[in-house]
This record gives structure tokens, sequence and C-alpha cells, in this order.
């Protein structure tokens, strides 16, 4: 029998969720599987992969094989360090205790590298934000700048028409008065 480790899909519509499971090849997907090795969820970012390493490897050392997808959620999970960390013991090139030290190591590294990875989004998502809040303050400003000198021009145009009414006010009795000047001189 032809066993592979592979994700089996659940969760709503466009939300997956996957289960990883050990299951026969002639299964369907989301059918029969033999043991559920963990979960799989890339709808976080990053996405959030939950697995039993020592039982992945317990299955990749007995035959198992991955699909694509499951060996990178595996590797990862560590899954497949431990498998190659238990092949060095089995050779005897590694005693159990410095496997286990060296994969504890990793995962510590790891963990640590994965939680800077969240700080950094984090921070940055908080920057962009406030760069945000920024740039509709200054638009703000902008805009109010721009109808206050709106207004101040508006004010000006409209004291420029007023000086030009009553200068030409001035002048119109100015010119009924030589009119009439010359109409006195003609008779």
């Amino acid at each position: 029998m032809a066993v592979k480790i592979r994700l089996a899909r659940r969760g709503r519509k466009r939300r997956p969720i996957y289960n990883v499971v050990v299951a026969d090849a002639r299964a369907p997907r989301d059918g029969r599987f033999i043991e559920k090795l963990g979960t799989f969820n890339p709808n976080t970012d990053p996405a959030t992969i939950d697995i039993d390493p020592a039982a992945a490897a317990k299955w990749l050392l007995d035959g198992a094989q991955p699909t694509d997808t499951a060996r990178m959620v595996l590797s990862k999970a560590g899954a497949m360090y431990k498998k190659h960390l238990q092949v060095g013991v089995n050779k005897g090139a590694k005693t159990q205790e410095e496997a286990d030290q060296l994969f504890d190591a990793w995962m510590s590294e790891r963990s640590s590298a994965y939680a800077a990875d969240l700080e950094a989004k984090k921070a940055a998502a908080e920057a962009a934000v406030k760069a945000e809040l920024e740039a509709g303050i200054a638009a703000r400003k902008a805009a109010e700048e721009a109808e206050k000198k709106a207004e101040a021009e508006a004010l000006a145009a409209a004291a420029e028409a007023a000086k030009q009414a009553e200068e030409a006010a001035e002048e119109a009795p100015a010119e009924d008065a030589s009119e009439e000047s010359t109409e006195e001189a003609a008779e």
C-alpha cells in the first residue's frame, strides 16, 4: 500500500484550512486517512503551521511520501530536519542526545526568527498607518490653505470691483458737468 502525506481541505468557501494527514494514495483527498499530523492555515500572514514533527518524522522514516505542498509545510515545521537528524542517528554518525540538541537549537532559532518577522510586519503596518494619517493631515491643511487663498482672492477681487465702481461713479458726475459746460458755451 502506497502511503502519502498530504493536505486534506476543510474550512469554508474561499477560506481554506488544511489538515496534514497520512493517507492511502488511492483514498480521496478529503476522505479516509490513517493519521492526522497537524494543521496548516494559509490565511494568516505568515501562514500558521501546527504539526507534530516527531510523528511526521516517524512516518517519513517509514516510507511515507509527502506531496510537494506537504513537503514544504513539513519542512517549515521541522519534520524534514528531524528526519535528517534521525537518519544520522540510525547510521551512527550522531547520538540521539546530540540530534535532539541540534533540533532544539534549530527550533528556538526558527521561533525567534518567526517572532522577529511578526514584529517587523507589525511595525511596517503601523508605519504605513501613521504615514497615511500624516498624508491625510497634510492634504487637509493644503486644502484649508487653498480655501483661505481663494477667499482672500475673492475679497481682493470684490474690493477691486468696488473701487472701480466708486471711481466710475466719481467720473460720471464730472463728465455730466463737462457736457453741461459745453452746452452752455454753445448757446
